[in-house]
């Protein structure tokens, strides 16, 4: 196990550009914090309640009760389904864009800076590099200019220089680039909750529109309505209807 002391000179014999690699550490972490707790909060709701809830509420008609669910609820889902129900009345075409919309703002927020992390790790991939470049030239500039009996010494020292500051870069880029990917799995996790919202409670507006419209569909007696106006023999008109 590595203690302290030993990590502190890994570090000291590194180079300068550890501390520059440090730095991209430090925003590493303080972006997979803040985009654990968002995304972590979002994930955490639960959707598969939410969308049967709404659902059901829907198809029996209480659609009180399904704007109070979807306003009750923090979920990215919720939020598609909010502005559905705005909707609700609306052609299959335009209930369709309007989910779209909203899903695009609900999933916005999680997504944020989550690009970044990939930069990071190239970033600090890069840095290990240069830093590794920078050691072999000082070794060999060393080595080329020092005494014989401290030859040795010094291209020890730059190559010490050159593999500590690429192994540095590593320790910081294969974690970054992990965290970014089981973040953005996180992600498309609560994507498909908001996807299986707008595509089932369309279904259940479809349904509902479709048993309105044949609940006002009023069958129409074969008889002479009242108030038409017949005409007698004799060319006298007489108002039909009760007297």
């Amino acid at each position: 196990m590595i203690d302290f002391s030993s990590a502190a000179t890994f570090f000291k014999e590194g180079g300068i550009f550890m501390y520059f690699m440090l730095g991209v550490a430090v925003v590493v972490i303080s972006i997979a914090t803040e985009r654990f707790i968002v995304i972590g909060r979002a994930n955490g709701l639960n959707g598969r309640k939410l969308i049967e809830d709404l659902v059901r509420a829907v198809k029996k008609g209480d659609m009180a009760t399904a704007r109070n669910i979807s306003r009750m609820s923090g979920a990215p889902a919720a939020q598609v389904a909010e502005s559905m129900l705005q909707f609700a009345d609306a052609d299959p075409a335009r209930l369709q864009a309007v989910a779209d919309d909203a899903a695009t703002l609900a999933l916005s927020p999680l997504t944020r800076r989550l690009p970044h992390l990939n930069v990071l790790a190239n970033v600090a991939t890069l840095l290990g590099l240069l830093g590794t470049i920078s050691g072999l030239i000082t070794a060999f500039s060393a080595v080329g200019a020092a005494d014989p009996a401290q030859r040795s010494a010094f291209m020890a020292a730059g190559i010490s220089t050159a593999l500590n500051a690429t192994a540095f870069g590593l320790i910081i880029a294969i974690p970054t680039l992990l965290l970014q990917g089981f973040l953005v799995g996180m992600v498309d996790g609560v994507a498909e909750q908001v996807d299986e919202m707008g595509i089932r409670l369309s279904q259940a507006l479809g349904t509902r529109a479709m048993n309105l419209g044949a609940a006002n569909v009023v069958a129409i007696p074969g008889q002479k309505a009242a108030g038409t106006v017949s005409v007698k023999p004799g060319g006298m008109a007489a108002r039909g209807g009760a007297q």
